[in-house]
């Protein structure tokens, strides 16, 4: 297994903690990508968003690509997974900043491929939002530019969204950038099978996880290329006991002082006691993070990763608070690397 976290570019994950000891500043996450790199984690994921999805759109959040230009300069082994989303990056523009960050990086960095799902966002700045299955189609022609200008000398491309003309990319990335991208409707599974080298997926029990890895799996060997990464969200608790575990999940799912969009998701509110509880913990925490129960003792956290391990997954995407003592805790106690 390997093990990433997200660097915590909205200042925490925690949508009912509003200080989280964590905040969005260049001074928390360079020490932080360079203790993780130090302690023995693989990956780090820098999402991509314009407004603060988890605090409440008018608190600060870091620009994931000018972040990830930085921690390239400060690091020598972490893979850094850069979310990007189509609509706002002209692909061949795209394709020559971020290879010019590999460089950096000396050839360890890789794409996130989102396909954007918020719609005010892009009405803020200005930018196209397509619908559901445009999305993926301007994805589709996105990657195919990207790939273009990375692999060849002179790209040219006529497409329903993006046109080039003999473009060159020059200098090329150390080495073709692994391209992560996660979804699960039809059009989105088609495209990643075809497209990308790895599924990422939010979190979910391995009853779950694993047949989404054998469905994914199928659909790459039938394309004919080397087989899939998988990767899962998951919200990370580790203690001693776990009572203490348990505690810790009460402490951050129990909602005091309505967040911001809180009123927004209590329209979804229904049903019964622990549908309600269920639900609190998914607005709690993002990606589904708390589903794969990684929440618990030791011993437990490093069984519940063995069986996803064994399902097929490769890569845990992980999420805590507060994330510097709580990640080097976990690569102590579970990863046994720090």
């Amino acid at each position: 297994m390997r093990y990433g976290y997200w660097t915590p570019v909205f200042g925490g994950w925690l949508r009912n903690v509003p200080d989280e000891g964590m905040d969005a500043s260049w001074d928390y996450t360079k020490r932080l990508t360079q203790d993780a790199e130090r302690w023995g984690y693989d990956l780090t994921l820098i999402a991509e968003l314009n407004l603060n999805d988890i605090k409440g759109i008018d608190q600060p959040a870091l620009d994931a690509w000018s972040t990830a230009a930085a921690m390239a300069a400060v690091t020598e082994r972490l893979e850094l997974m850069v979310a990007v989303r189509p609509n706002f990056h002209h692909p061949a523009l795209f394709a020559k900043a971020a290879a010019n960050i590999d460089r950096i990086a000396g050839g360890r960095l890789a794409l996130n491929v989102v396909s954007s799902w918020w719609a005010d966002e892009a009405t803020q700045y200005g930018l196209q939002f397509d619908q559901h299955d445009d999305r993926y189609a301007r994805t589709q022609e996105w990657l195919t530019v990207v790939d273009g200008l990375w692999t060849k000398d002179r790209f040219s491309f006529d497409g329903q969204f993006y046109h080039t003309q003999e473009a060159i990319c020059a200098p090329k990335p150390v080495k073709r950038p692994t391209v992560y991208a996660g979804g699960e409707s039809e059009k989105a599974k088609t495209m990643i099978a075809a497209q990308c080298d790895a599924y990422v997926m939010h979190g979910d029990p391995v009853s779950a996880i694993a047949p989404k890895i054998a469905d994914m799996a199928a659909r790459r060997e039938a394309t004919g290329s080397a087989p899939m990464q998988f990767g899962m969200a998951a919200y990370a608790i580790v203690r001693d006991s776990e009572a203490e575990a348990q505690r810790e999940l009460e402490r951050i799912t129990t909602v005091i002082d309505l967040p911001p969009g809180f009123a927004n998701y209590d329209q979804w509110l229904s049903g019964t006691q622990l549908e309600r509880e269920l639900k609190l913990q998914e607005y709690s925490v993002s990606n589904r993070g708390l589903r794969p129960n990684l929440v618990g003792t030791p011993e437990q956290l490093k069984e519940r990763i063995a069986e996803y391990e064994a399902a097929g997954l490769d890569l845990l995407l992980l999420q805590m608070s507060p994330q510097h003592e709580e990640m080097e805790r976990f690569a102590v106690q579970v990863m046994g690397t720090a």
